[in-house]
This record gives structure tokens, sequence and C-alpha cells, in this order.
């Protein structure tokens, strides 16, 4: 881990040990790791389109832990099991997204996954509050299903 005060690194907010972080801020930018379709209670859901709005949940979480948002994301790695699966991901993505911008964007297909998961997104964002604090009000409200 750096000694470095300018760069925060943060551990997972569900409190399960990992060999690598939620993310690592530096200089106003934040790198959150890679999220995968995982709910709060390990289960993974089944169809591509739901495990992209719970991909993306996960990511915000992360992002919004560490003071940025979906709003303020400038740049998502995007790693799918199946590019067969592209139409339907892509449309999920742009639902998910609907009134954030549309971030440059990566997707390439990997090997495989372990378990159940089709789909992996990183992401690059501007840190725009302290981190933990009141949520981004450049943010469009999302209402929570």
């Amino acid at each position: 881990m750096s000694t470095d005060p300018a760069v925060v690194h943060r551990d997972h907010a569900d409190g399960v040990p990992r060999s690598y972080l939620a993310s690592a801020t530096h200089g106003g930018v934040v790198w959150a790791c890679g999220q995968v379709p995982r709910r709060a209670d390990g289960s993974v859901p089944g169809s591509i389109e739901e495990q992209v709005g719970v991909t993306i949940d996960n990511l915000e979480a992360v992002l919004r832990d560490a003071g940025a948002s979906l709003a303020t994301v400038l740049k998502m790695t995007v790693f799918l099991a199946d590019l067969d699966e592209f139409d339907s991901y892509d449309a999920a993505y742009r639902a998910r997204l609907d009134g954030n911008p549309l971030p440059p964007r990566t997707t390439v297909q990997v090997a495989r996954f372990r378990g159940e998961k089709r789909i992996e997104i990183d992401a690059v964002a501007a840190v725009v509050r302290e981190p933990g604090g009141p949520e981004d009000p450049t943010e469009p409200a999302r209402q929570k299903e």
C-alpha cells in the first residue's frame, strides 16, 4: 500500500477480505476496481440485462464512496463473457445510465468468469465532492427498485 498521503485507497464496503481494494484516488481522480453482478446476499442474477443493472449499481456505490458518481465517469471498461450478447448488454447499459452522460467505453470479450457472472465493469471518474459526503447534486435522481 502506498504511503503517499495524496493517494487514498478504499476497502470494499461489504467488509469481505480481498486481495485488491475497491478504489484508489489521486489528484481528483478515482480508479474503481472491476465490479461484478453479485448482490449483497451473494446471488448473481440470470439474464445479462439484470447482470448489467446489478453491476452498475455496485460500481455506483464504489464511486459514491470515493466522492464521484456515474455522472463524472471519464472512462469505463466492460468485460463480457460473450460478445453475442452485446446488443442486449448495450440496451440495458444505456437504460441504466439514462440521464447520465455516456462515457468513453471499451468493451471486450473475456475467456471466462468464475461462477455465473457474465460481465465486469471498471471505471475512472472525477472526484466532485468529499468522499462519503452528500450525493452529487449534478447526478440525476434514480428510483430504487
